[in-house]
């Protein structure tokens, strides 16, 4: 037997090696021919262009060879496994050699994060959610609670030590804009903080948002930012968090959150030199623990968070576990930990943290002293504090900072003072400051009081904390999960702004993909003219400077969307309105960056460069014609002269993609530059209206290999008449057949019996089938037999009607007692079938919304998939929220996973005890269901709300347009819906091995091709055009890397750091930033990606890049400060740069480019 089976290996290796050099030859043969083809050059040219010919025909045999030896090696260990498997006579415990442990064997990669998934310690808060009730009675004076009581003599070996934390919480827009929140407010505030925290050592402050710090930095005199830096270094003023903004945690993607974090931790080290340790989220609408594992990696330790639903809040309390250490769901080991203290009442002003009764805090909130323009709402004002009531308001004081304590385990006790915009006036600091100094006084006074307080810094109260812990030998609890979705007080859930102003959401992830883009390629660029010019400057006439400038804008208006009241869709208009013309600007000049940078590289006489602003060489093939509008297609003119695209694969990935641009031709012809091989292509209609084609414009698709990173070449010339494949067309409308205009496709109705037909798309890998009346998807099949019910449904949501009902707004989502209405019109819709080549889709034309599903005719994995797309405009309507549901037959019980930033999954438990509204999470790129045989993932560009209400359903929220405030602070409704597209994947794929999970909160990780497919639907490739002008210089393809990267490493980014010496210019030293994608084990891609991966932790970041080299490579903090670097001795000079980096985990490097 084990003869047979090692005879067997010898055969595949064999085979496996015949395959590759066959296929090499196949390569070359091709290549020759293309060449032969090509009409020759003049005899004087003819000597460069065959050697250029010659350099690029090694170029790719080398990429071939490397490729093949990957796919060599990634046989030869799994070979090795199985042989391994086999010897130990290892059919697995059961004893069964079923396919699954086949496949697990060919996908030993995921093996290494199945490893990591095995902590059950500690609280797991889906655990918490089973548990508790969420009844809602009446707690007395901590309503939302319960009676807190003591003895007195807690304190006396003890005393209680108390740190007052003066802030003011700036939006960096809400209610007015970021500028005028700014002159109006900020400004102000930070003025006075200079001279108020100066005039007595014992006050002190902490600041969070960096946006605003960096403006007033920037107006303020070097005398004051003296004073500043000397405030910092005693210790009185903390920087906390250290972020752009306070981010939002429920819709922001994990490269935004982590860019912003960069962005104001570099400004923080270059101008003030010190690193946050603690952070501080105060506001966000619910908490992710992404955000943690980003923070922790950041360098900070210790963390407060607020916004968490009041039942959770309350069993916390009674449990004494408001502080505990935050782990990753999908980590064993304590290396994500962080500490972090969750305030325990309603809200972050002053009335809700002194303790539990608001009545009384709200008497220590000095800004409300009677004559102020602020009072307290339980009508019991403050009393400045003297001689005479200072022994009564100090014992009244004292009982509330008693009773909060006895919530924590330990005399510490953490109370802040402050609120939105605090201490604009200097008569608020005097109010303040002096009246809480003669408290504190009179406690030092009476030491039978047991208490020390004082003011203080986070960094001040967590080291307090610690040491009293250390020396108790009290160790926290342990907690693993995510605080969605919240609720601040009754039914109340804050699921509404999962999906609010979904317009900008969109724009948002348009900006990201465009900022990554331009990173990686101006990165790559600068190396390159270093490398071309045998110095470390770039070329002359190259705007580096400004084009850094550019970087740097997008990179700050990117971080300021991910504001908790910007990217959540939660601010007034006016604000949307600057917010989305701060990304609109941000993209058009980051394209200025991406055209500048990939004209100098692709240009083969690189003399030849000129940059000119006005008439840029190369221009996108679509233009974004005003912040609130979609982006439309360029229309190219062809003619016999060969137009040049341009395209660049912004991803790691060798990727296989339908390319679509508009022509003013039915006919057109496409070749590879390089090679002067032709590619299939595919003429659709461009419709104007849903049955009428323009008869000017044609859309033409063709399907493009793109190696990672690379710019490549394509021309594209006017063809013979009816030499192009074009699409054919059906129309079926129930009732009144549609008359249709078109001139040049041939189209059809549906006549007799074929009329009630279902309609039916395929591909290699997938067959579909939809609705004849309304087009609408009701089936799915995979080549592996595999098939599922999957209806798509489009239904209503309501808003509660009652006279004294609250109402859905920005924030709250508050349906209707009956839930989710089906959506019906009056008129049947039209849809519309196309069949080509390349593509094939089914369009089906609502009032509200245009639904589009689509089958790529591609052989590789990117096949696989279903691309669903909507266009949906509910101006019309009045309190209503518009979803699309997936009804299927994946018996997935109560249970779904929903991404949290793009970063992990979560398990989701869909609760009865629960209203509907609960039951919505963040998505902000996936969610599956699944079952022991099969596991359904929709992929998504944008974020929004996601539910499964019921066994088999998933439903995410499209647009919602409401006519009310909700009553949260925004004073008005959402009404300035736009028309809004949605792009999403929908996979289906087979499981195998696993058992029907039964309780617990299972890890999960998506599939290897979902995370391809999910990363090649958030970073398409890139289209550019070159002039129509005959005279154009030559072009020559960019490929910096010789193969993908491994599949379940992403290259985060690439991002060019700041000069230390002369600002606002680039350095040659660049962030790389690579994450290790966890992936799942039961199902594997078939077909295979042409990507490999690896069973072990270390990695080689010379062979990963080459044939990039870095002269310098050093780990870092994933904001790369200085600090944070691994020391000199454990840098890596020498070759190669071998690294750990575990799935899941992100690692940062300083690397120079040589």
């Amino acid at each position: 037997m084990v003869m047979k089976r090692s005879r067997v290996l010898a055969l595949l290796v064999a085979g496996v090696f015949c395959v590759a050099v066959m296929s090499l030859y196949r390569m070359l043969e091709l290549m020759q021919g293309a060449e032969l083809q090509q009409p020759g050059g003049t005899p004087a040219g003819q000597m460069d262009e065959d050697l250029s010919h010659l350099q690029q025909k090694i170029d790719r045999l080398e990429r071939l060879l490397s490729d093949n030896n990957r796919l060599v090696a990634m046989l030869r260990d799994s070979l090795v496994h199985r042989k391994a498997s086999w010897e130990t006579g290892g059919r697995g415990a059961n004893g069964s050699s079923d396919s699954a442990h086949s496949q697990a064997d060919t996908m030993s990669g995921c093996q290494l994060a199945e490893a990591m998934k095995d902590g059950t310690d500690g609280v797991q808060l889906l655990d918490v959610y089973d548990l508790l009730p969420f009844d809602n009675p009446n707690g007395g004076a901590w309503k939302q609670g319960f009676e807190i009581r003591y003895h007195g003599n807690e304190w006396d070996e003890q005393p209680l030590e108390l740190f007052l934390v003066p802030h003011s919480h700036n939006d960096p827009g809400w209610l007015k804009t970021f500028d005028s929140y700014y002159q109006d407010q900020t400004k102000h505030i930070l003025n006075n903080m200079v001279v108020k925290l100066s005039e007595d050592h014992r006050r002190k402050m902490i600041w969070a948002e960096i946006s605003y710090f960096s403006k007033w930095w920037n107006d303020i005199d070097e005398q004051k930012r003296e004073m500043v830096k000397r405030l910092v270094g005693a210790g009185q003023l903390e920087l906390v968090t250290g972020g752009w903004v306070m981010a939002d945690e429920a819709n922001s993607h994990y490269f935004a959150l982590l860019d912003q974090l960069i962005e104001g931790h570099q400004w923080i080290q270059k101008h003030l030199g010190v690193k946050p340790s603690s952070g501080w989220a105060v506001d966000p609408f619910g908490h992710s623990p992404s955000m943690t594992y980003l923070l922790k990696g950041a360098g900070l330790s210790n963390m407060v968070i607020q916004r968490v639903h009041y039942a959770i809040k309350k069993h916390f309390a009674r449990q004494q576990t408001l502080e505990f250490l935050w782990r990753q769901n999908w980590d064993s080991s304590p290396s994500s930990d962080i500490t972090c203290h969750m305030m325990p009442f309603y809200s972050y002003d002053v009335p809700h943290t002194c303790g539990p009764n608001p009545a009384v805090c709200c008497q220590f909130d000095f800004h409300r002293l009677p004559g102020g323009r602020v009072f307290c709402p339980w009508r019991i004002p403050p009393q400045p504090i003297t001689e005479q009531n200072i022994q009564e308001r100090a014992l009244l004081l004292l009982d509330q900072y008693r009773q909060k304590s006895r919530l924590f385990r330990s005399p510490v006790l953490l109370v802040s003072l402050g609120d939105d915009f605090r201490y604009v006036e200097s008569s608020e600091w005097d109010a303040q400051f002096n009246n809480y100094q003669k408290l504190f006084d009179y406690f030092d006074q009476h030491p039978e009081l047991h208490i020390k307080a004082r003011f203080g810094t986070l960094s001040d109260y967590f080291q307090a904390l610690h040491r009293r812990l250390n020396a108790a030998g009290t160790t926290l609890p342990t907690l693993r999960g995510d605080f969605f979705t919240y609720a601040d007080r009754d039914d109340h859930y804050w699921s509404g702004y999962f999906t609010s102003r979904p317009f900008y959401k969109r724009l948002d992830r348009t900006l990201e993909a465009t900022l990554r883009a331009t990173e990686i390629l101006f990165s790559l660029t600068l190396a390159e003219m270093r490398r071309f010019r045998g110095d470390s400057h770039p070329v002359a006439g190259f705007p580096s400077h400004e084009h850094f400038k550019r970087l740097t804008a997008g990179r700050r208006n990117l971080a300021l969307f991910q504001h908790h009241d910007a990217v959540t869709g939660t601010a007034r208009d006016p604000v949307v309105v600057d917010y989305g013309t701060r990304l609109f600007h941000s993209i058009l000049n980051l394209r200025q960056v991406l055209q500048s940078s990939a004209h100098w590289l692709l240009l083969q006489d690189k003399s030849q460069y000129h940059h000119d602003q006005s008439a840029p060489f190369l221009h996108m093939d679509d233009v974004i014609p005003a912040q609130d509008a979609l982006p439309q297609k360029m229309s190219l003119v062809l003619s016999d002269e060969p137009r040049s695209l341009i395209i660049f694969n912004p991803t790691e990935q060798l990727q296989t993609s339908v390319i679509s641009i508009v022509v003013d031709s039915p006919d057109a012809r496409v070749v590879d530059a390089e090679t002067g091989r032709p590619t299939a292509v595919q003429i659709s209609a461009v419709w104007a209206e849903p049955t009428r084609a323009s008869t000017e414009a044609f859309q033409l698709s063709f399907v493009a290999e793109l190696p990672p990173l690379s710019l490549v070449v394509y021309h594209v010339t006017k063809a013979p008449a009816g030499s192009t494949h074009r699409a054919r067309y059906t129309f079926h409308r129930r009732g009144n057949q549609p008359t249709v205009h078109t001139k040049h496709f041939q189209v059809s109705q549906p006549q007799g019996p074929e009329t009630d037909a279902p309609l039916s798309l395929s591909n290699r890998h997938v067959q579909i089938w939809s609705s004849s009346e309304t087009g609408l998807l009701q089936r799915l099949r995979l080549q592996s037999s595999l098939a599922r019910q999957v209806q798509v449904q489009f239904l209503w949501y309501g808003t509660r009607t009652g006279v004294n009902q609250d109402k859905s707004g920005a924030y709250l989502f508050l349906p209707e007692e009956e839930g989710a209405q089906p959506y019906s019109s009056s008129e049947a819709p039209l849809v519309r079938v196309s069949r080509g080549p390349i593509f094939s889709d089914i369009t089906s034309c609502f009032r509200h919304f245009t639904h589009t599903v689509r089958l790529y005719h591609l052989d590789g994995h990117a096949g696989r998939s279903l691309e669903i797309s909507n266009m949906v405009d509910v101006r019309s309507e009045v309190n209503r929220e518009l979803v699309m549901r997936l009804v299927t037959d994946v018996a997935n019980g109560n249970r779904f996973y929903s991404d949290l930033n793009g970063f992990q999954m979560q398990q989701r438990r869909t609760l009865a005890k629960l209203p509907l509204q609960a039951n919505f999470y963040p998505m902000s790129s996936s969610s599956f269901l699944q079952d022991s045989t099969s596991r359904l993932s929709l992929l998504s560009a944008q974020s929004q709300a996601v539910a499964s209400l019921r066994p088999g359903e998933l439903e995410v929220v499209l647009d919602r347009r409401l006519q009310q405030d909700d009553n949260r602070g925004l004073g008005q409704g959402v009404t300035d819906n736009k028309l809004t597209g949605s792009l999403f994947h929908l996979l289906l794929e087979d499981r195998s091995g696993v058992a029907q999970e039964v309780g617990g909160a299972s890890v999960e990780n998506l599939s290897l091709l979902a995370h391809l497919t999910s990363l090649s639907l958030c970073h398409p490739p890139v289209t550019m055009v070159a002039p129509s002008d005959s005279r154009l210089p030559k072009l020559r393809p960019f490929h910096p890397l010789r193969s993908s990267l491994p599949c379940d490493i992403h290259l985060l980014n690439l991002r060019t750091l700041e000069d230390a010496q002369e600002a606002e210019s680039p350095s040659q030293e660049v962030a790389l930033l690579l994450h290790r994608k966890g992936f799942d084990c039961s199902s594997a891609p078939e077909p295979l990606p042409p990507c490999t991966w690896s069973a072990h932790e270390e990695v080689n970041l010379d062979d990963l890049f080459s044939p990039l080299q870095f002269r310098s490579v050093r780990q870092s903090g994933l904001t790369l400060l200085r600090e944070d670097d691994e020391p000199e001795s454990a840098r890596q000079q020498q070759l190669p740069h071998i690294t750990r980096l575990r799935p899941m985990e992100i690692n940062a490097y300083r690397v120079e480019i040589d």
